[in-house]
């Protein structure tokens, strides 16, 4: 099981036991799949739940602070801001710490895009890790965004999450249905994987 350790609660207690005895094991989990497919929903209803917190996906507030269109170099930026949110809200979690997507999505945006991946971004999507992820299918309707692009192409874009899931050899579910049902989905994963997990 892949997990992450918040700092020992206890301080200056360290010297007399492994720390290791005070932290408590935060499981990560990605959210990830095409645009429009109920990712930041479905993060946030996680991290209510489980009261816990969640990572928003931190391109929406470059790009909206943004006052130009982003170029390929900016989607480095994307990247280190994401890992950084990431890091810090790790320390805020409890049990759970949901991801709105992965650099995953910026890996298969700037593939897509401009037929390239700057080395950092590939870098720490290859080192990245999660206990599990939940892949989001497209039967949800579209919903209109500035930020969107490529309606057309979501199957296109959902196969391609899943086929780099499987040769990254990592743990996944497909989450389908209305908002209501993605939630339920996902919980009833968590639990039963989580369960099987510490067994």
């Amino acid at each position: 099981m892949q997990c992450y350790f918040r700092e020992n609660i206890w301080g200056n207690a360290t010297f007399i036991l492994s720390e290791n005895i005070y932290m408590d094991p935060i499981k990560k989990i990605a959210i990830t799949g095409p645009e429009s497919t109920g990712k930041s929903t479905l993060a946030r209803q996680l991290a209510e739940h489980y009261k816990t917190v969640w990572v928003p996906e931190y391109a929406r507030t470059f790009i909206n602070q943004l006052n130009r269109p982003y170029e390929r170099y900016d989607l480095t930026e994307m990247a280190k801001g994401q890992i950084s949110h990431e890091e810090k809200l790790l320390l805020e979690s409890n049990n759970f710490l949901f991801c709105d997507t992965d650099l995953s999505v910026i890996k298969i945006w700037s593939e897509h895009k401009y037929g390239i991946v700057d080395p950092f971004i590939f870098a720490k999507y290859e080192s990245d890790s999660y206990e599990l992820y939940l892949l989001m299918d497209i039967d949800l309707g579209w919903e209109y965004d500035p930020q969107r692009e490529n309606p057309e192409l979501r199957k296109f874009f959902f196969d391609w999450f899943e086929r780099i899931l499987k040769t990254k050899s990592v743990p996944y579910r497909i989450i389908r249905g209305n908002v209501e049902e993605r939630f339920q989905k996902a919980q009833k994963v968590l639990d039963e994987y989580f369960s099987t997990s510490r067994s």
